[in-house]
């Protein structure tokens, strides 16, 4: 057997609210979340990690999350405006010149024309999703798919909301 070492490097690019949607219809939990410990190194495999980049809409990110990518992958978050659509095509267009494959977790048919001009770069395009949630063109197009399954995710414990004491009305004297 020929033992060959691969040396690329690879980009992953996260859609989060798209892989939220995704994730919360296969388990119908509010409270599932990717494992990243297990998911990112089965991406990788056996190449080296460039860059992790989690694009997500909205105010509220969790610290947690972006604590945990920035210590375990030197990944970061980036809140976006509106959709994570356009910041995360720049960003893989940034990316085409300095890596040999990006991984774009997402099944959003929105990205069909980023992956066609990716590739038009000579950079392999893998798309990571729910196959239940993918768009088909856009698995036609991508060089390879990564299935993200149950086995992919995690469950967080629900919190216990804490009751709070009504306060005692003062009678008026």
């Amino acid at each position: 057997m020929i033992d060959i070492k691969i040396n690329q490097s690879v980009a992953v690019l996260v859609d989060g609210n798209n892989i939220e949607r995704s994730i919360h219809n296969i388990v119908k939990e509010d409270n599932a979340m990717l494992n990243f410990d297990t998911l990112i190194p089965k991406l990788v495999a056996n190449r080296g990690l460039n860059r992790l980049i989690y694009f997500r809409e909205g105010k509220h990110i969790s610290s947690k999350l972006a604590e945990r990518l920035q210590s375990n992958y030197h990944g970061s978050v980036q809140p976006c405006h509106k959709s994570a659509d356009i910041p995360l095509s720049i960003k893989a267009s940034q990316l085409a010149s300095k890596v040999d494959s990006i991984i774009i977790m997402s099944g959003d048919s929105d990205y069909v024309e980023l992956v066609r001009h990716l590739k038009s770069e000579g950079v392999r395009v893998e798309i990571a999703a729910v196959e239940e949630t993918t768009s088909a063109l856009l698995l036609e197009e991508a060089d390879f798919f990564h299935p993200i399954v149950k086995e992919d995710l995690f469950i967080l414990p629900k919190q216990v909301k804490k009751k709070t004491k009504a306060m005692p009305q003062r009678k008026n004297s």
